[in-house]
C-alpha cells in the first residue's frame, strides 16, 4: 500500500485511501483524482510566490516603488518612475496584473509586479 498519499483537498485529512482510480477521504467523503491533486499542488505553490522586478518576494502590506514611467488610460500624465505605493495587496489578476493598490493622485488600480521594486 502506498504510504505517500496526499491529504484531502477539502478537509486536509491525512487518512485518504485509494478506491480504484480515485482517492477517497473517510472523514468528509470527498473523492478526487490523484493526477488532479498533483497538478493543483504544483500550481498553487507557484502562484503564491510573487516577485518584483529584481527578484524580491512581495507580500501583502508591502511598500513598493514604481521603476518605470507608466501610461494610464484617461489621464494626461502617467505614474512617474520613483512613485511609492504603500500597502499593496496581492491578487490573481488578469493579464499579469497581480498587485492591487491605491496610487496617490490616481486612485485604486492594478499593477504588474514586473514594474515595481520592494522599498
Amino acid at each position: 500500500m502506498n504510504e505517500t498519499l496526499p491529504p484531502c483537498p477539502e478537509c486536509s485529512s491525512a487518512y485518504a485511501y485509494e478506491m480504484g482510480a480515485l482517492l477517497v477521504c473517510p472523514e468528509c467523503g470527498h473523492e478526487w483524482s490523484p493526477a488532479a491533486s498533483g497538478d493543483a499542488a504544483t500550481g498553487t505553490s507557484e502562484d503564491t510566490v510573487i516577485k518584483d522586478s529584481v527578484g524580491n518576494v512581495l507580500t501583502d502590506g508591502d511598500t513598493v516603488t514604481v521603476v518605470k514611467t507608466l501610461k494610464v488610460k484617461g489621464s494626461p500624465t502617467g505614474i512617474k518612475a520613483g512613485t511609492k505605493v504603500r500597502n499593496i495587496r496581492l491578487v490573481n489578476g488578469t493579464d499579469g496584473h497581480d498587485i492591487d493598490c491605491k496610487v496617490d493622485g490616481f486612485g485604486a488600480m492594478q499593477l504588474k509586479s514586473s514594474v515595481v521594486r520592494k522599498a
